[in-house]
């Protein structure tokens, strides 16, 4: 086991925010999801990155806050989100014990991490692979990390220290960003190398059409635009709310901005949507209404506006040709590339597992995939991508807390981050995982502190 700078320096904040009490402990876990491609520890193939290292603090702060458990326990009772998680992430567990042993030699796989065959990059028989057993570490870490989440923002201190500490995020994110683009230029990449220690394939000095691909404090463009979906949702909701605009206002245009110069093609792809997403919301909740002229001018105006813009491009010759063939060669023409060609290969043959396990999947972590619908039915199957679906209208499909409220605001804002992420995992997603970010933002969307004790 090897153990650098930067793990160090997570188990001394983790150590340290202990002393502070429980906000300290959860704010620096929210905050260390921002390392994507740093390791606290490795040891041999197996990585422990910073966020997951510090989960550990956030559960021995749980266990010694008797609110905080309470509340964590009981998001587990039937029929909570909690609930259909926890059924997610058992059954997913059980899947990656047996399902590769009971279907094993019967297909071909891709596998996602390494199998007895070794790394050959190419098809091999069905059986036990490396990541079955990391990703249902993985899929645990999950769950608990929800649960926390629910549990610490049940107290209206909790909730808004949950909301300061991922507006934080948002900020470090474009801070990130940033720091990758200046240091890439200056050739001062050394300076972040701290913090990209782990053992990934790091792609931090790829261009595009001259644009330098912009991965953050992560390992790729496609991670840095997927968190960005996130934080671009999270953050435009709360300006739409006008919750801190100023402040809100900024982060959401200069997230949107570096997810559409970052060359990632799931970036542009799913920045439409997180749009869409935004428009709707604010129809959503401010409607058109005669008592508010300006803001129905608005809504009604915006699509006039995106309309005008789009035209005023087509019209200048020039300008259409460069965007056209910039959004050619990462959009249209990605599928021809050989990195599209490969990925398309993966869900080819990751449908075929689904259909030859009759509906069953391979077992979590078994199979290599490019997309988070094809990850969960070829490695879960149906029954655990219906598990995935009444978690997911459990968590978003009920309305808590006073319309325009604070409390309802943050809810929606988080809402929208987890379809912003979702967006871009259904582009790239490899894994079933919902990954520690997605579960602080479902944690703090779920918890309804308002809430009298004894109500469901």
């Amino acid at each position: 086991m090897s153990i650098d700078l930067i793990g160090v320096l997570t188990v001394l904040a983790g150590f340290f925010s202990l002393m502070l009490g429980t906000r300290a402990v959860f704010t620096t876990f929210i905050l260390a999801n921002l390392l994507g491609s740093a390791a606290a520890f490795q040891t041999g193939s197996i990585t422990i990155q910073p966020p997951h290292l510090l989960l550990g603090f956030v559960a021995v702060s749980a266990f010694s806050d008797r609110i905080l458990l309470t509340a964590s326990i009981r998001a587990l009772r039937f029929p909570k989100p909690g609930y259909w998680l926890a059924c997610l992430a058992v059954y997913g567990a059980l899947t990656a014990v047996f399902l590769p042993w009971i279907f094993s030699g019967s297909m071909l796989i891709i596998p996602l991490g390494t199998s007895e065959y070794g790394n050959t990059g190419s098809p091999v028989p069905l059986g036990p692979v490396s990541s079955n057993f990391t990703q249902s570490v993985y899929i645990m870490a999950d769950l608990l990390c929800f649960l926390f989440a629910v549990g610490f923002s049940s107290t209206e201190k909790g909730f808004k220290a949950s909301a300061f500490a991922l507006l934080l995020f948002a900020a470090g994110n474009v801070l990130f960003a940033f720091l990758d683009i200046v240091t890439f230029h200056t050739g001062t990449q050394s300076i972040l190398s701290f913090i990209r220690n782990a053992q990934y394939t790091l792609h931090n000095e790829e261009e595009v059409n001259g644009l330098k691909r912009i991965i953050g404090s992560f390992t790729e463009a496609s991670a840095f635009a997927r968190t960005s979906l996130g934080t671009f949702a999270f953050t435009g909701t709360l300006w739409l709310s006008a919750r801190r605009p100023v402040l809100t206002g900024a982060l959401a245009m200069i997230t949107f901005c570096l997810i559409i110069l970052s060359t990632s093609s799931s970036g542009l792809a799913g920045a439409p949507f997180v749009l869409a997403l935004l428009y709707v919301t604010a129809i959503a909740r401010n409607g058109v209404r005669p008592d508010r002229p300006y803001e129905s001018a608005a809504i009604m105006s915006a699509p006039l506006l995106i309309g005008a813009v789009i035209a005023a491009v087509l019209l200048d010759d020039k300008t259409s040709r460069i965007i056209s063939d910039h959004f050619d060669l990462l959009l249209f023409s990605k599928s021809g590339s050989d990195s599209g060609i490969e990925r398309g290969s993966w869900n080819v043959q990751a449908m075929l597992n689904f259909f030859d396990s009759g509906g069953l999947g391979v077992g979590l972590g078994t199979v290599r995939t490019s997309g988070l619908l094809v990850a969960l039915l070829s490695n879960i199957g149906v029954l655990g991508f219906l598990f995935y679906l009444l978690f997911v209208v459990t968590a978003f499909g009920k309305k808590r807390g006073a319309a325009r409220s604070f409390p309802s605001d943050m809810r929606m804002a988080a809402r929208n981050a987890c379809i912003g992420l979702t967006v871009g995992d259904l582009f790239v997603a490899p894994v079933v995982g919902l990954g520690l970010l997605f579960c602080v933002f479902a944690g703090l969307a779920c918890a309804d502190f308002e809430r009298k004790e004894g109500e469901t």
